[in-house]
């Protein structure tokens, strides 16, 4: 199954996220098949970071939720929000 993760950053924590990011994105590439696709969102000036998108396959809620929580962003306490919810790809078909 797959799940939809929106994590929002804190405000004022850009210089957190940027420390952590190299840790962030091994940790993104070791998932393997289970990252369907990732990236951040960014502020309105398309320049700065405030958020992360995750498309994960996972057996349930619990197993995505297990996955996210072992990021090392989530650990620094970078997100002031999570949401997780089940996916269905319909487009393209």
């Amino acid at each position: 199954m797959r799940f939809f993760i929106y994590r929002v950053d804190k405000p004022g924590h850009e210089e957190l996220r940027m420390a952590t990011r190299p840790a962030h994105l091994d940790y993104a590439r070791g998932l393997g098949d289970k990252l369907v696709l990732a990236g951040p969102t960014f502020t309105e000036d398309g320049k700065t970071m405030n958020g992360s998108v995750f498309l994960l396959e996972a057996k349930n809620r619990e197993d995505a939720e297990t996955i996210t929580a072992a990021d090392p962003y989530e650990k620094v306490g970078l997100f002031e929000s999570k949401i997780i919810r089940p996916f269905l790809q319909t487009m393209p078909e």
